[in-house]
């Protein structure tokens, strides 16, 4: 559980999260929907290998002003079949944009590559796993670690898959003046390492020789041994007062700063990094569009970490939480 848990119970972010997964598989997905309403989304693309559903209309300019929930998941393409589930269990509550004879559930998503070294390459999530995110999704008391969308992921595969590091999903969470706050959530299957934030690399790829290599130096120097595959880092960032959709837009751009600071390298072609920003679906109060540039970048920031520190480790790939 995060340790500032109360923060993010007390601050009314106005979403509720939740987890399927397959542990046998190492693949899962986690869901991220409005409590009892819907958010107002944006998003941007950080790398240059994506896997995302219904990205077009997180466009500023795009005429939906509304989703109903934003899944992250594993399995890669295949994965974004899940998203019908929540689209299901939204339908059945009915929630969603409303049409003659019903809704239409919002659902974007983004996907990790996970089909490999763990768990089995032809196991990925499914709609029924998703409804069952959605069912067990709270308001507080996240899960982290090797969990959900985090259950396949590992990072640094410099040297290859097998002497990668376990990646996670983890969450993050800072604050500022006038009650506005961020949290972040972040599955981590990085290409490249990770830094704490006194600069260390704290997981990535395990030299032969002993100890973890720095990606970027190694990689610059010598270029990657083998084909870096099966990566990506997919990111959601809640901000706790409404914002508009191209001030959500400016914030995801921004937070995606996190990206680069704790991970290396970010954003690469084999990286298919996205982050989502989204914010109650109000009408915006004037919040301060910087502050919360800089708190969410903040909390993904400690998302990012936390995603390695909470993995346990798992088929020979050793994870920082045993």
């Amino acid at each position: 559980m995060n340790p500032r848990d109360a923060d993010i119970a007390a601050a009314g972010f106005g979403i509720a999260v939740g987890h399927a997964t397959d542990a046998i598989g190492a693949t899962g997905c986690t869901v991220v929907r409005g409590v009892n309403a819907p958010l107002r989304a944006s998003g941007t693309v950080v790398g240059r290998a994506t896997g995302t559903r219904e990205w077009a209309l997180l466009d500023p300019w795009a005429s939906a002003d509304r989703i109903d929930a934003v899944l992250l998941t594993g399995g890669s393409a295949y994965g974004l079949d899940a998203a019908a589930g929540v689209m299901q269990w939204m339908e059945e509550r009915g929630r969603g944009f409303e049409i003659g004879g019903g809704v239409v559930p919002i659902v974007p998503a983004a996907v990790v590559f996970d089909l490999g070294p763990l768990g089995a390459f032809r196991a990925r999530p499914s709609p029924s796993m998703a409804y069952d995110a959605c069912e067990r999704a709270t308001t507080h008391g996240w899960e982290e670690g090797s969990v959900g969308a985090g259950t396949g992921c590992t990072v640094g595969k410099l040297y290859g898959p097998r002497l990668a590091m376990k990646g996670g999903l983890g969450v993050g969470v800072a604050g500022s003046a006038g009650g506005l706050m961020a949290c972040a959530i972040a599955a981590v299957n990085a290409v490249g390492h990770v830094r704490d934030f006194d600069g260390s690399i704290i997981a990535g790829p395990r030299d032969p020789g002993g100890g973890i290599a720095d990606s970027e130096a190694v990689a610059a120097a010598r270029g990657f041994f083998v084909s870096p595959e099966a990566n990506t880092t997919i990111s959601l960032v809640a901000l706790n007062q409404p914002f508009p959709k191209v001030e959500l837009n400016r914030i995801a751009r921004a937070a995606a700063v996190a990206h680069a600071r704790r991970i290396g390298p970010a954003g690469t072609s084999y990286d298919g990094d996205v982050v989502f920003a989204v914010s109650p679906a109000g009408a915006p109060q004037g919040a301060d569009a910087v502050r919360a540039e800089i708190i969410a970048t903040q909390a993904l920031e400690e998302a990012i970490v936390r995603a390695v520190r909470t993995a346990k480790g798992r088929d020979g790939i050793p994870g920082l939480a045993g």
